[in-house]
């Protein structure tokens, strides 16, 4: 009976054990500070070198980090790593800094960093240029990586340094040895954030949970660089494709950001004090037209003229934002408020439609009504007023167009296949790029004309390879502007892709969040949330 009265004893005692952790577990995660957003797109994408798609950058800086970041001036600043440059500019030496850690607990070392940028080499505009000149990558020792060159790159630490289009993150080494032609299977970064893979719905809903042992750097945040503090337990990105839902759940304070609000659905909120409704960045991004240079009719370049004769800005420009406030027309293939920005050549897209041109052109071209597949995005409210448009255009000047519907992520993945339309080809997209990210030629992805190298669409094109060899070569910004000015005129010419305009997309918040970066990626650290 003893030994009976002794289990009744211990059962009691787990059971009241069991009791305390779960309601300690409860009161816990009651008190977690969780913030929940609508981003611009669902996530499936995880891999970061393989797209330029910003959702899956913006994943990508949530769990990784990078050796180096321009701050909101454009100055490379060190952020895993500070660096010494040879006197002869041929040898660049990056020492991590202490505290780096992946976050299944291994130290970042030189060797995951060689792996990491040999992988990015592959895929990045910038980066391929930069591995043209490349005598060796190697790390010296656990924390030392050594980058020679065999004839100087004076704007290494820029494009390594650039916020988007390909950012090179660092991951472990296991990892980063994945054939760049390959997809990551594993999603270990060393970034202010873990990803949560058990509760990650594709497409759906993607959870991050503050990384306990991230060291921050001490300097002030400023848009990639400085110290990424956070202040929040866990960062939920749910998908809402309707605007007006997501609206309607900011209103109600049920999410408590939304990255994109829709300018004709801006008076729904307007009138609520718990809601900001306010520009993220000045400025803003553009929006283009990229043909796909392999397949007919775009691989004659008499078409792809009529098709940028065909266009007109404004008219895109006014369908997508209606308020001229948030847009303007401009021609400058690297944004009219850069430093290289000239917008010569591009009277044909800033003048509006010429369909006489155009019809010319395809006459001259023999164009045989050859249908163009113009990939339509349905879920993105900043992609989905462009190929609307423009059918309707290049039906007006003389095209078969077949318009096909689908949601944003299945034109990226479907953008990267180069088969016969047959096969689930393609011939148009349309895409935005935050204006950083278009703002130089080695930055600008677009204009790599490296044929299955470069950029989908994949446009063979030798002149525009020698003019950003050029680039690289200039002494100084007055003869990086005339090269630059090459490019445009070279661009509007050859028609690379089709430049259609800047605008700037609003984002709204709960007046619960607060400290958010003026950033043109949206981040997560910084920010705090306050109770309601």
């Amino acid at each position: 009976m003893s030994t009976f009265r002794s289990v009744l004893k211990n059962t009691h005692y787990i059971t009241a054990a069991l009791l305390m952790g779960t309601a300690l577990l409860a009161s816990a995660q009651e008190n977690e500070t969780t913030v929940t957003a609508v981003m611009h797109s669902g996530l499936r994408v995880l891999d970061p070198v393989i797209t330029t798609a910003h959702i899956t950058r913006d994943h990508g800086y949530m769990i990784y980090d990078v050796l180096t970041a321009v701050d909101d001036k454009f100055a490379p600043q060190p952020q895993m790593a500070s660096w010494e440059i040879s006197e002869d500019g041929l040898s660049y030496t990056f020492t991590l800094r202490d505290g780096l850690m992946f976050h299944d607990g291994a130290p970042v070392t030189g060797a995951d960093v060689v792996a990491s940028l040999k992988r990015w080499g592959k895929k990045d505009s910038g980066g391929q240029l930069i591995f043209d000149v490349t005598e060796s990558l190697e790390s010296t020792d656990e924390k030392t990586v050594v980058w020679r060159l065999s004839k100087q790159f004076g704007p290494l630490l820029d494009v390594i340094s650039k916020q988007s289009a390909v950012p090179p993150f660092i991951m472990p080494a296991r990892v980063a040895e994945t054939s760049a032609d390959e997809t990551i299977t594993e999603y270990v970064g060393s970034g202010p954030f873990v990803f949560n893979e058990s509760e990650y719905k594709p497409g759906v809903n993607v959870t991050y949970e503050k990384f306990d042992d991230y060291v921050p750097r001490s300097e002030p945040a400023s848009w990639m660089a400085g110290g990424k503090v956070v202040n929040v337990d866990k960062v939920i990105w749910t998908t809402m494709p309707d605007a007006l839902t997501a609206l309607n759940a900011l209103s109600a304070g049920e999410i408590d950001y939304l990255e994109q609000v829709q300018i004709d659905l801006m008076p729904i909120v307007g009138g609520n004090p718990d809601v900001i409704v306010e520009k993220r960045d000045e400025l803003g991004y553009v929006t283009i037209g990229r043909p796909n240079h392999l397949l007919p009719p775009f691989d004659n370049k008499l078409i792809r003229q009529a098709a940028m004769a065909a266009l007109d800005q404004e008219s895109m420009l006014a369908t997508m934002q209606g308020d001229p406030e948030y847009y303007n027309v401009c021609g400058a293939i690297f944004g009219c408020s850069t430093p290289l920005g000239d917008e010569a050549g591009s009277e044909v897209l800033t003048s509006g439609a010429n369909v006489d041109t155009a019809k010319a052109l395809l006459k001259e071209a023999g164009y045989d009504g050859t249908p163009i597949v113009l990939m339509a995005p349905t879920d993105v409210i900043s992609l989905i007023n462009q190929p609307v448009v423009a059918a309707q255009a290049l039906r007006e000047a003389g095209f078969e167009v077949d318009m096909q519907s689908m949601d944003w992520q299945s034109v990226v993945q479907r953008r990267a296949q180069q088969q016969p339309v047959s096969e689930g080809g393609w011939n148009l997209f349309f895409t935005n790029w935050i204006v950083p990210e278009v703002s130089d030629p080695l930055i600008n992805v677009m204009a790599n004309g490296r044929g299955d190298e470069a950029w989908f669409g994949w446009p063979t094109d030798p002149e525009i390879e020698k003019l950003r060899a050029d680039f690289v070569a200039a002494g100084d910004m007055a003869a990086q502007k005339e090269v630059a000015l090459e490019i445009q005129e070279h661009v509007m010419d050859n028609v690379n892709y089709i430049m259609m305009g800047e605008y700037i997309i609003p984002q709204a918040r709960r007046t619960t969040i607060q400290n958010m970066l003026p950033s043109p990626v949206p981040v997560f650290w910084n920010m705090t949330k306050e109770d309601e």
